[in-house]
């Protein structure tokens, strides 16, 4: 997969310190990584790099709005999506991303490419059921809605009562054995 551009960050002419990198991230983002969940997007992405003489500390800070289908009624609505993620870059022999929160670069790399981290932390900061919000507050009028409260089982409000009070005997000498001791 090729890397995005405006995502790889030179870090060789940036002075120790913190810097800031601002980054409006739309639909076309995830379909270069063939993601096809979200209908549309539009984040923004908030970059602060602290450099470091031996490492870089890198924290993204996202919010905005994705649209996504309803898992219960495959509408289309506007999801809210925030969060924060934070990994550092260090510097070794070759290049290395297993860990999660440690990118290695080799000696004598001039930029990074954070692509990959912006993708997967939003991607993770999703719900795990995605439920229209018309779904929870019962505003959401839907043939599917429908269908559903339609084939649902329906709950009995009464009460099962026995209609008489003898039993069958033979359960009556078998009640016997639990007072025999």
């Amino acid at each position: 997969m090729k890397d995005l551009k405006e995502f790889t960050i030179p870090f060789v002419g940036l002075k120790l310190g913190k810097h800031h990198f601002n980054f409006e991230l739309n639909k076309a983002f995830f379909e270069h990584f063939e993601y096809e969940e979200f209908n549309d997007a539009n984040i923004k992405l908030d970059v602060l790099l602290e450099k470091m003489s031996t490492l870089m500390d890198f924290t993204l800070t996202f919010n905005g709005t994705v649209n996504v289908a309803c898992d219960v009624t495959n509408e289309p609505y506007n999801q809210i999506i925030s969060g924060t993620y934070h990994f550092v870059v260090k510097f070794g022999e070759e290049y290395n991303d297993e860990n999660e929160d440690l990118l290695i670069l080799p000696h004598g790399s001039y930029e990074v490419n954070i692509q990959q981290y912006v993708y997967e932390s939003i991607v993770l900061a999703m719900p795990a059921r995605r439920i229209h919000p018309g779904v929870q507050d019962g505003t959401l009028k839907s043939e599917i809605l429908d269908k559903l409260e339609e084939l649902s089982p329906k709950a009995s409000t009464e009460e099962f009562e026995p209609e008489d009070d003898t039993t069958d005997p033979r359960w009556d000498s078998l009640k016997k054995l639990l007072t025999d001791k």
